[in-house]
């Protein structure tokens, strides 16, 4: 995501022509060797043994923030920003989700086709909301479930000062999420949702910094139409800090930092998903270690913890394997070198294990997710989908394209989930 509010701390990659044919690449195979830190808290896998770039990448060098969800016409729907893109009838869309107070402009999107490799991703169009009181809106968590498209979107505050590099910066602190805008025809309309910043869904503030635990949520990927969920419900999972910290980075809790993991879950319906007293929140585990689940939000308890390695959050449940696979992206101090992680579990409030810890990975990927569509059928082969190198220079220092084709944009590559 190309943040306005970074100018003075990055160079920013320029916008780049809207793609109708996607860009694709070959190099050899590699397997990432993981590299997790010390004190990772989390065991190794014994069942996946770590991950294959397989040397196939395909892409699109326009927009950020894809998040797809499988419709039941066969199609991808996903968010996308901070680019622009060709419609379906041949206009032109435009978007920018940062820096323009009271007209923020998020994206939405078909993706059509079952290669990777020959997709079409065409603009659906813009929406218009308000971020105020907070600098920024962005689009996260999105999902189609009985033809009704639940579209979220979540605040920046760039309310605290920072010296870096000797430059003075804003820093993108994260504010809350604030609700779902919903469509019924596929994204051709939209009602937007009755909630504000000022007043969200879960009513967090991220106001000065203050850390929030559910401020940029994404959908539990279950496949079409939510078809592997394990109750019908829907299940979000976000990233997120709490003011117990005693080890705090200044950027602890951003759009792409954070401590700890968090996991709510409802059943989908236009009544409920802008309803905070549907949602049912992982409260921790009884002392017979089942989870627990509460209405009440105070009681919420992070699902993972490792202090100043989290960040942004996605999990795919891989049907196949019977695996949940959850990618979580540590952004550093938001504009450099990122490191992502694969875990895995048989159910989705664990335990959960080590995959891979992908050091400098992308260099700087983010938004990191595997669409399920995508699965092999033994569930051995999949696609890594992210965003790269939204910022090519870190105060002086280049960032390289690693793994191979990783660029602004979407990003597409093969991967084998190893033995």
């Amino acid at each position: 995501m190309k943040f306005r509010i970074l100018i003075l701390m990055c160079l920013l990659t320029p916008r780049l022509h809207a793609q109708v044919n996607p860009e694709n690449l070959n190099y050899p195979p590699v397997t990432w060797k993981s590299t997790p830190p010390a004190d990772c808290p989390f065991l190794v896998s014994k069942e996946i043994t770590g991950i294959t770039l397989l040397g196939v990448k395909s892409g699109f060098h326009f927009g950020d923030t894809w998040y797809p969800t499988w419709a039941n016409d066969g199609n991808l729907y996903s968010s996308w920003t901070d680019g622009g893109a060709w419609r379906l009838d041949g206009s032109y869309d435009s978007s920018q989700s940062g820096g323009e107070v009271g007209a923020e402009r998020t994206g939405h999107a078909v993706i059509e086709g079952d290669d990777p490799l020959n997709l079409k991703v065409y603009s659906l169009g813009i929406s218009f909301a308000s971020p105020n009181p907070y600098h920024g809106r962005y689009p996260c968590g999105s999902l189609i479930y009985e033809g009704v498209w639940y579209y979220g979107t979540y605040c920046l505050d760039p309310a605290a000062w920072a010296d870096y590099g000797g430059q003075r910066i804003n820093w993108p602190w994260m504010g809350p999420f604030v609700g779902f805008r919903t469509s019924t025809d596929y994204g051709r309309t939209w009602t937007e949702t009755p909630l504000t910043p000022e007043k969200p869904l879960f009513g967090e503030t991220g106001i000065n910094g203050y850390p929030v635990k559910i401020g940029a949520p994404h959908f539990v990927d279950f496949g079409k139409n939510l078809q592997y969920s394990p109750d019908g419900k829907a299940y979000l999972v976000a990233h997120g800090a709490d003011t117990t910290d005693t080890k705090y980075r200044f950027w602890n809790d951003s759009w792409i930092t954070g401590d700890q993991i968090y996991l709510t879950r409802v059943i989908p319906s236009l009544e409920n998903m802008n309803d905070a007293s549907k949602y049912e929140f992982y409260a921790g585990t009884d002392p017979g270690g089942k989870p627990v689940w509460t209405n009440d939000f105070k009681k919420i308890r992070p699902l993972l913890e490792w202090n100043n390695n989290m960040g942004c959050v996605t999990m795919t449940y891989n049907a196949p394997l019977k695996k949940y696979l959850m990618c979580v992206t540590d952004g550093g101090n938001t504009c450099a070198k990122m490191h992502t992680y694969i875990l895995e579990s048989n159910e989705i409030t664990g335990p959960w294990k080590l995959v891979t810890y992908l050091k400098d990975f992308g260099e700087q990927a983010y938004f990191v997710n595997i669409p399920s569509k995508f699965i092999s059928p033994d569930g051995r082969t999949a696609w890594l989908w992210y965003s790269a190198n939204f910022a090519k220079t870190v105060n002086g220092m280049r960032i390289a394209e690693n793994p191979p084709g990783s660029h602004y944009g979407l990003v597409m590559q093969k991967i084998s989930l190893n033995r």
